[in-house]
């Protein structure tokens, strides 16, 4: 997401830093390319109309002018509109008791998934959330929620087969302990002495909006009270994000918005519509399939990754996350040492699949996301993964024993070919020795320290 529209930026910003000297016309220039580049993104006219207004009366500043290096600093106010045009600040949740969530939005949206990501992200917090179905609309949608919540072990409230009464419904999962098909109780409690932190209400939707769903959204919301009203939207919707978070917003007074498959190669504009229009944060981003691909949204983080600045704080926060610190130690140990085998290689690749895709990776580190010709080919590690996993577990701990009869079956037993696997077994082997090497040159170094003390 966002690729084609940074890629533009990052050249457009490029060209005005090449200048020795900025004027009123270098900035209009830049600025109408500018414009065509969010309006191609699927931006809404009047969003990129005004962002670049207010872009020009202060990249036309005297400041600026005179700057010593002005083509920056007018990407650092490009920067700084475009944080606040995403919302300033990451918003958090209200979860104050009773808390009640409710997602909302167009069929196709990600309601569902979304909330059982939220409710996987607020237990690694500390939360105890529970899934309550409430879209007796959709075919299946309640053994989706059901099937969601046993794979995050997260309870589910289900309504009882061939129920249509949203309102009904809605009273039974306030009222029970109706979990995942378990067992009721009819004692009224508390939610907190039920052992539920938070409630997320997954509701129906329409292809489009019509008026029978937003009645009887507003019933729901006025039964329940929720303190959230978080409305889901995809964010390859284009030109209709506007249309369709105005009228959520306009019938409901949404509290915010959770924007998904960022992940995708859709232009994004509606990520930098639909705050504005609504004039609500966008809260959380689902930025890939896996249920743990679910964040918090920070407007600044994604504006310099639009602009090719990166997120090292996001990197961060990922790795430490993802990554065992021990077994990254372990793993380092036994490079320097060259003792790493195809054991520890599989160990790596598990650590950086937790960390997500690749190219989101990259685009985290600063200049690296329109970077020419470099790409992460997914197909090409799992390939790779394939042949070491046919290895035998004693060709995996001493790779020194793969002649080429045990080669032409691990090729076999793979899918690949011959020429592969030596490819592969040629650069470990390499590795093994450059980091012996770099091993060696840190010992010399810490020898000729203890000699000049």
């Amino acid at each position: 997401m966002f690729s084609q529209l940074g890629d533009k930026l990052q050249d457009i910003f490029k060209d005005l830093r090449g200048h020795g000297t900025i004027s009123e016309s270098n900035i209009n220039d830049a600025l109408r390319q500018v414009r065509l580049a969010l309006l191609e993104a699927d931006v809404d006219f009047q969003v990129a109309k005004s962002f670049v207004a207010r872009v020009k009366e202060k990249a036309l500043g005297e400041e600026v002018l005179r700057s010593i290096t002005p083509g920056q600093q007018i990407v650092k106010i490009f920067h700084d509109e475009l944080t606040v045009l995403l919302g300033g600040g990451a918003a958090p949740l209200n979860l104050e008791k009773p808390a009640r969530i409710l997602m909302v939005g167009l069929n196709g949206a990600g309601k569902t998934t979304s909330a059982a990501k939220l409710a996987l992200l607020l237990k690694k917090q500390g939360h105890t959330p529970r899934l309550v179905a409430m879209d007796l609309q959709r075919p299946a949608a309640i053994e989706q929620l059901a099937t969601l919540g046993r794979q995050i072990d997260v309870p589910v409230f289900t309504p009882p087969p061939n129920e249509r009464d949203v309102m009904r419904a809605a009273a039974m999962a306030l009222d029970d302990r109706h979990l995942d098909g378990g067992a009721r109780s009819r004692e009224p409690a508390a939610v907190s002495a039920r052992g539920f932190s938070v409630d997320i209400f997954d509701t129906a939707g329409r292809q489009e909006i019509d008026q029978p769903l937003v009645e009887e959204l507003k019933r729901l919301r006025d039964f329940l009270q929720p303190q959230e009203i978080l409305l889901v939207a995809d964010a390859a919707t284009g030109q209709q994000a506007v249309s369709v978070a105005t009228h959520f917003n306009d019938a409901l007074q949404i509290t915010g918005i959770v924007l998904t498959k960022l992940d995708g190669d859709a232009r994004g504009g509606a990520a930098l519509s639909m705050r504005e229009v609504s004039h609500r944060p966008i809260k959380f981003a689902g930025v890939g399939e896996k249920l743990d691909q679910f964040e918090v949204f920070v407007p600044d983080r994604l504006a310099g990754r639009i602009l090719g600045m990166g997120d090292i704080v996001g990197l961060v926060e990922k790795a430490a996350e993802a990554v065992d610190e021990e077994e990254a130690e372990r793993l380092e140990r036994k490079l320097r040492t060259a003792k790493f085998d195809f054991n520890d290689f599989l160990g790596q690749f598990k650590m950086m699949r937790k960390l997500g895709p690749l190219e989101n990776i990259l685009a985290m580190l600063p200049g690296m996301s329109n970077v020419p010709g470099l790409s992460v080919d997914d197909r090409q590690l799992r390939r790779v993964e394939a042949i070491v996993l046919s290895m035998t577990p004693q060709e995996r701990s001493r790779p020194d024993i793969l002649n080429a009869r045990r080669r032409q079956r691990i090729a076999r037993g793979s899918g690949r070919t011959v020429t592969e696997v030596n490819d592969l077994l040629q650069r470990f082997n390499q590795m093994r020795k450059l980091m012996k090497s770099a091993g060696k040159m840190k010992r010399k170094l810490k020898e000729l320290q203890r000699l000049h003390r």
